[in-house]
């Protein structure tokens, strides 16, 4: 299989002029790496040399050591470089003065996993409204969207469900490129930092990842695999409820499930297992760390037999609603929603924040026929398709 070539290695290949004698910043983690894994601090440092003057972090550090949300990484000396490391999911969540004071040019080199609810968006955002405000210019260094740029799903974000884990109304799984995401918002909202976004070559939008020729490492402790990010933008929902969602097990995401799920009752709402691009394994499994530490719930992994017609969104939504009317208050059951704290919001449920609407979860708790609304919430998604398909750098 040929392989893509990253934004990373775009520009090793061919820095831009614009890079030469500047001090340069890179935002990173271990998924910021070459197609030979070699890491783009270490391949920066060889080709700019001194010149490289600070590293960035974002959630779960510099090594995607911590394991959790609001598990904040500390700025410390990177002992391999021998410069320092600015935590933006610490004490800081958006670059200081001090931070912006030691680079011209921030670098940005990170694995997006697709959909809305994941924090390098925000960190993203963040950075660029900091460059913009202290005059530093920001390089995008592109790379693919592993649950493909074709399609989209879901609500999007309305602006009172702002938070750390949505800033933008879009939808939950977006279609769009790091890159292209950083485009479209350093335009569409004012922000006007001096961008560039450094293109793939090679990659098409009907792409999965293994389709790339890429090696997956985990962006997150909690994707461990492409299979895992492919299922993430709908199974991320289980975080604003009391159903785990596999972590503390060796396929977070892929399963999931409580001690009190009726598999059979939520195999007849879904109408059996076999399900469009995917198979609802029934499985029992025993987190050893998260919800349900040390129990035993029953529940499905997700078995991916076609991602080109896969809708993670839908099926994990009306999973959702299976499990709301069988085992939700108005049933007798055992189903919470998740109570705060959620990504440093104490006070909105945060299903609500995941779902960018507090309406999802009412229709949810009135038993609302799920399929209508899901193709109402379809158009909202393709209407920002249709927006956003001036800043794709890949047709």
């Amino acid at each position: 299989m040929d392989r893509i070539q990253t934004g990373l290695e775009s520009l090793l290949a061919n820095p831009p002029a614009r890079l030469e004698n500047k001090r340069i910043g890179l935002l990173c983690n271990p998924a910021s790496v070459d197609g030979h894994l070699r890491h783009a601090g270490v391949l920066a440092k060889e080709r700019f040399g001194k010149r490289l003057t600070a590293l960035f972090s974002p959630q779960h550090g510099l090594y995607a050591e911590k394991q959790d949300n609001m598990i904040e990484s500390h700025d410390f000396t990177d002992p391999v470089l021998g410069i320092p490391v600015f935590s933006l999911y610490g004490k800081a969540r958006r670059p200081t003065k001090q931070m912006m004071d030691a680079i011209d040019v921030l670098l940005v080199d990170l694995q997006d996993a697709g959909t809305r609810v994941y924090t390098f968006f925000t960190t993203l955002s963040y950075c660029l409204e900091e460059a913009a405000r202290h005059g530093k210019a920001v390089f995008v260094l592109d790379r693919p969207n592993p649950a493909d740029g074709d399609n989209v799903e879901g609500n999007c974000l309305r602006p009172a469900f702002q938070s750390f884990v949505g800033r933008y109304p879009i939808p939950m799984r977006h279609g769009l490129s790091i890159g292209e995401y950083a485009l479209w918002i350093n335009d569409r909202y004012g922000i006007g930092c001096e961008l560039e976004v450094i293109a793939m070559i090679g990659w098409r939008r009907s792409m999965r990842f293994r389709e790339t020729g890429l090696l997956w490492v985990p962006p997150s402790p909690n994707l461990p695999t492409p299979e895992s990010a492919l299922v993430y933008p709908g199974q991320v929902i289980w975080e604003g409820t009391n159903v785990s969602e596999g972590r503390g097990t060796t396929q977070p995401f892929e399963l999931f499930g409580a001690p009190y799920f009726d598999i059979d009752g939520i195999l007849a709402f879904m109408g059996g297992s076999h399900q469009k691009g995917c198979v609802l394994r029934p499985a029992v499994f025993e987190p050893v760390a998260h919800k349900w530490q040390g129990q035993a719930c029953r529940g499905f992994q997700i078995h991916v037999t076609d991602g080109c017609i896969f809708r993670p969104w839908k099926i994990s939504m009306k999973l959702l609603a299976a499990i709301v009317k069988h085992h939700g208050r108005k049933a007798g059951g055992a189903f919470e929603w998740k109570q705060p704290p959620y990504e440093y919001e104490f006070e909105r449920p945060p299903i609500d924040l995941i779902m960018g609407d507090d309406n999802v979860r009412k229709e949810l708790e009135t038993g609302k026929n799920i399929d209508e609304r899901i193709n109402l919430w379809n158009e909202e998604a393709l209407a920002f398709q249709e927006e956003t398909r001036p800043y794709r750098l890949y047709e």
